[in-house]
């Protein structure tokens, strides 16, 4: 596991603090500070992934739960309003995110810890965060598919495993939210695996013509 005192880490760390701290989202080229954390750590990680399978697998059930949720929660808002003629032309757009608090369950812990993981969160530096964790945005009545499309398991040996060992995680049918989270957004493997909790926002836009 990455040691807090991690020198190479630590003075990554130290510097997206620094800069966040500053003037957050002020640097649309921090992205490139959070990338170098993310490969620093996941290459140090990924050569011994059988001590954090269980995790990888807590945190792909935990976020199918919340997915699930999501989803099922969209959909009654939009059978709600369907038929009422006040939204005629909206649209809801759901996306789900990770808890706002640093998790709990990581084994470094420490007083700059929530600090860094707002800036991590931060939809100005992290940018494709924006869309949430999904690998495909939620919208309706525009997407009107199954969960198991939504999650990338529509088939029952779907399994979104790219960038992990494939023998060691060949049965785990992780979701396409699961390979967003790891391979597109700029989280280290160790960030989100802790994740137990999860944040969802439900969008409701009505277009009217003036």
């Amino acid at each position: 596991m990455i040691d807090i005192h991690d020198y190479d880490i630590q003075c990554i760390e130290h510097e997206i603090l620094w800069k966040y701290d500053k003037s957050p989202c002020d640097y649309p080229d921090c992205d490139c500070l959070l990338s170098l954390r993310k490969d620093m750590i996941n290459n140090r990680i990924l050569v011994n992934q059988e001590e954090i399978l269980p995790d990888i697998i807590a945190f792909n059930d935990a976020l199918t739960v919340a997915l699930r949720e999501l989803y099922d929660r969209a959909h009654r808002i939009w059978d709600s309003i369907k038929d009422n003629a006040d939204f005629k032309d909206a649209e809801i757009e759901a996306k789900c995110y990770l808890s706002y608090d640093y998790p709990k369950l990581h084994p470094v812990q420490g007083k700059d810890r929530q600090d860094l993981w707002n800036a991590l969160c931060d939809t100005g530096w992290n940018g494709v965060y924006e869309q949430g964790l999904s690998l495909m945005t939620l919208s309706l009545p525009e997407d009107n598919f199954s969960f198991e499309d939504f999650v990338g398991l529509d088939e029952k040996d779907n399994n979104w495993n790219e960038g992990l060992d494939r023998e060691l995680t060949k049965d785990l049918h992780l979701t396409s939210a699961f390979h967003n989270t790891f391979e597109h957004l700029k989280f280290a493997i160790t960030d989100f695996i802790y994740v137990r909790e999860f944040e969802t926002e439900i969008n409701i836009e009505i277009r009217k013509s003036v």
